[in-house]
């Protein structure tokens, strides 16, 4: 089966209740556990519960507040960075005041250890806060395979938190799962797995993303080949979240997508692989071995829909 396949099948099993990805033997399965058990002794050891509370205005300039949500786990949360300003949400906060000429609202209702499963719950307090948020950002994906969650109900719970913000008139913008091959604790072959699920799950969510009116950026294999080479440096103590400076780097790609949605970057077709429109399982499949690729509906020739489903826009805007 072709990656567009395996990705629309996951779609299409997380809309009718349809299986997982990925199935394995029991062995593999116990071995997948125990690998799964050591690194998580590891993982987030040096930090608290908690990233920074970067939750503030942003910015200078005239008019009213943009409001910027972020929902997600701990990559959302920017739990590894030191200092508010380094997470993720602040840093485009920061940027989207800039570019926009405004000054913007930052609300932060992701947590820790969260999967996508959570994301309604999160959605509540963040619309409790903000009923109407102007554009939301979501990073979510690496717990739902390091938790096992079936691709379907991530997909799906995914889905429906994505149409709840489109509801109330908020953009949406989600960095989907990353690559998680890259991740030092984790051995070998929950490695190799883990990169596997990751990919496969980061097509099926550009797909419902899609669906759901928002835009994708596929961040696993823009960050991960940087991130395996230069590990001290884009890595945090625990070696598995990001540092200051790996936050910077996945902000950088995210800011483009999160102001585009707002009419606030310039959209310039170009000609070429740089932007084309394909069915979205393809686009899905190209955006999670495609680094820095950005995923939005389009249409051709008028339609929004062709023989094989959904039109979607694959753009690139890898600023290295």
């Amino acid at each position: 089966m072709t990656r567009a396949g395996r990705a629309r099948r996951a779609a299409t099993a997380a809309a009718y209740g349809g299986g997982g990805l990925t199935a394995l033997g029991a062995v593999a399965v116990g071995v997948v556990a125990v690998e799964a058990r050591m690194a998580r002794r590891w993982v987030g050891r040096p930090f608290g519960p908690a990233g920074p509370d970067a939750d503030g205005v942003y910015g200078a300039g005239p008019g009213d507040l943009l409001v910027l949500g972020v929902v997600g786990d701990s990559s959302a949360d920017g739990l590894g960075a030191e200092r508010p300003e380094q997470t993720p949400g602040a840093i485009v906060a920061t940027g989207l005041a800039a570019v926009a000429g405004r000054r913007v609202r930052l609300v932060n209702r992701a947590v820790v250890g969260a999967d996508s499963r959570d994301l309604g719950v999160q959605v509540d307090r963040l619309l409790e806060v903000v009923p109407a948020p102007d554009v939301v950002l979501v990073m979510v994906g690496a717990n739902d395979v390091t938790h096992r969650v079936r691709p379907p109900d991530a997909v799906r719970a995914l889905g429906g938190a994505l149409a709840r913000l489109r509801g109330v008139g908020a953009e949406v913008v989600v960095g989907t799962c990353p690559d998680l091959g890259v991740v030092e604790p984790v051995a070998q072959p929950l490695r190799s797995l883990a990169r596997r699920w990751a990919r496969e799950l980061a097509a099926a969510q550009t797909i419902a993303v899609v669906e759901a009116g928002g835009r994708s950026v596929s961040l696993g294999d823009l960050l991960g080949p940087e991130f395996e080479a230069a590990p001290s440096e884009l890595f945090s103590a625990d070696r598995f979240h990001p540092s200051p400076a790996g936050y910077a780097r996945a902000a950088a790609v995210l800011l483009p997508a999160v102001c585009a949605s707002l009419g606030l970057w310039p959209e310039q077709p170009s000609s070429g692989r740089s932007e084309r429109v394909v069915p979205v399982a393809q686009a899905a499949a190209a955006a999670a071995h495609e680094p820095g690729t950005e995923v939005e509906g389009a249409s051709r020739d008028g339609a929004e829909r062709g023989p094989a489903g959904r039109w979607a826009r694959l753009r690139r805007r890898d600023p290295r």
